[in-house]
């Protein structure tokens, strides 16, 4: 039975991927860093889901505490099949006057983090000759835009489908596959419903997306169907950022 880690899996798209992949049979830690009261309530749906469940609490911006959650997973489950990135928050804040404990604190949740857990996660996938690496991109970021408001969260993506693709030529060789998703506009429960209608119209599929979007794609890479995709970034948007 295969083991996951779900980062930033107490809420939100990393929750509906924990729930998805407990139907499926597999075990599954979640981490979380201060969502106490949800991570409990979400081991327990994954528990009623029919899966072994693990609640970790971790920092995934600090390596220390990402190499002790992972140890943690692999000392309870035996092993680690797959990792799958959800943690890194949205941050909105001008650039020229936000803090630089703000826009480093950008970079640690969203960029790092991954390098951090990759490194953790790795040795175990090889010598297995198995493994899947689920990261989060942003739709329309390959584009490039140059957004003021949003700049060290939209630098963090692009350099995170730049990672992906580097960790997937690296770990190819032992039949571990690192690909990206890149929501667009998703209604993940985060985004007042005003904001979401506001960015509707920009949507050429005509209409905001549900988690189940990004959960299919999640489960896709996850498979063994994946097994000759890796370095890939899928937009999981309606179109929105092209």
């Amino acid at each position: 039975m295969k083991v996951a880690l779900v980062t930033g899996g107490a809420r939100g798209l990393g929750r509906a991927i924990a729930l998805d992949l407990a139907r499926s049979g597999w075990r599954v830690a979640i981490g979380y860093r201060t969502s106490a009261e949800a991570a409990v309530e979400t081991r327990g749906a994954l528990q009623a889901a029919g899966g072994q469940a693990l609640a970790v609490r971790a920092d995934v911006a600090d390596p220390v505490a990402v190499d002790a959650m992972v140890t943690e997973v692999q000392s309870t489950f035996g092993r680690l099949d797959a990792l799958v990135h959800a943690a890194g928050p949205f941050r909105r804040a001008p650039l020229l006057t936000e803090s630089p404990e703000a826009w480093r604190a950008t970079f640690d949740a969203n960029l790092h983090s991954l390098y951090y857990l990759a490194r953790a996660v790795a040795p175990g996938m090889r010598g297995r000759r198995w493994g899947r690496i689920v990261a989060f991109g942003l739709a329309g970021a390959e584009a490039r835009p140059a957004p003021a408001n949003v700049a060290a969260y939209h630098v963090a993506k692009v350099a995170v489908v730049t990672l992906v693709r580097s960790l997937a030529r690296l770990l190819g060789p032992d039949g571990v596959t690192v690909n990206a998703i890149s929501p667009g506009v998703l209604d993940s429960g985060g985004t007042p419903a005003s904001e979401l209608a506001a960015m509707r119209p920009r949507v050429p599929a005509g209409y905001v997306g549900t988690v189940a979007d990004a959960v299919a794609a999640a489960r896709f890479f996850l498979s063994d169907d994946a097994r000759y995709v890796t370095g890939a970034d899928l937009p999981v948007s309606g179109g929105w950022g092209i």
